[in-house]
């Protein structure tokens, strides 16, 4: 029997535990994949506050090890769901365990292009994030997949660093907000590509190149030093969906409170509602979900 679980360990759910230890509540953390999150994926860290530059694995120990030191336990298994009651049962594939709360810091992943070889790029050339890597393509040439705000937004971002952009869209229009379209018309180094899909991704060790095709297949090859996939993310909730409320994108309904509509059950990190999803914002969801637990437990 723990007082809180933990299901996820990126950093909402690492810093959610490291909270709870220190309040001295017993605590275990339940992860699929690697411990760390989609900050692993990163090469190079410089917007994590107390680190100029940090890799996103080196991150993902530290995280690990804090949590470790304070005695947090730690399980390798997925979660298949979970059975309300005064005690919770977490069903995973490795067993059920029991605890008195549940925070939910499962995260969301980003929607993939389905190319081969693209896993292997992903940190060599491959990004999903602007703010956090834009900086390292400086006076180089990117593209950036989509047409949605995301993608307009990262674009632009981006337009302000490299040399040249390339927004590739799949259809024959952009779906993004009109003011960001006219920032995007406005930038006189980005070229818009509509009617184009990617095709394949071409390197050896890193990213060099990708292949489009438009809607009659004729196919070019772009060169560039690295892509930004902007098509969306998928949370990671689909096990909770029976008890807790989900908006029509699939994230956990919930504010800054951290609190979700079910009793004894809290959440955190990528896979709530929210509008900014960066390391330092799931960190402080963490804190916070963590210290609502407590309270919760303590009443």
């Amino acid at each position: 029997m723990y007082d809180i679980i933990v299901i996820g360990g990126g950093p909402a759910g690492l810093t959610a535990a490291v909270y709870a230890r220190r309040a001295n509540k017993s605590v275990l953390v339940i992860e699929k994949g690697s411990f760390g999150g989609q900050i692993t994926y990163s090469p190079k860290v410089e917007n994590i506050p107390g680190f100029a530059e940090v890799t996103g694995n080196e991150f993902a120990e530290k995280l690990v090890e804090q949590a470790l030191g304070l005695d947090a336990e730690v399980e390798c298994a997925e979660v298949l769901e979970i059975k309300q009651g005064d005690v919770k049962t977490v069903v995973t594939d490795s067993g059920e365990f029991e605890g008195k709360t549940v925070i939910i810091a499962t995260g969301a992943k980003h929607r993939m292009l389905g190319l081969d070889r693209e896993h292997e790029f992903v940190g060599e050339g491959i990004s999903f994030c602007a703010v956090c890597d834009g900086a390292f393509y400086a006076g180089r040439d990117v593209a950036v997949i989509g047409g949605g705000n995301s993608a307009l937004q990262e674009a632009i971002l981006l337009s302000d660093l490299a040399r040249k952009v390339y927004l590739v869209q799949n259809l024959d229009f952009l779906t993004g907000e009109q003011k960001l379209q006219e920032k995007i018309a406005e930038k006189q180094n980005i070229e818009v590509i509509l009617g184009h899909t990617v095709k394949a991704v071409v390197g050896d060790t890193t990213l060099s190149g990708i292949v489009i095709a438009d809607n009659n297949g004729t196919e070019k090859q772009l060169d560039i030093d690295g892509m930004f996939v902007a098509i969306g993310l998928i949370p990671q909730n689909e096990a909770f969906s029976n008890i807790i409320n989900l908006d029509d994108r699939g994230y956990v309904n919930s504010d800054e409170n951290c609190l979700t509509n079910a009793d004894g059950i809290f959440v955190a990190g990528d896979c709530r509602t929210k509008k900014i999803r960066q390391v330092a914002t799931a960190a402080a969801d963490g804190a916070i979900a963590a210290l609502a637990a407590c309270d919760y437990l303590d009443k």
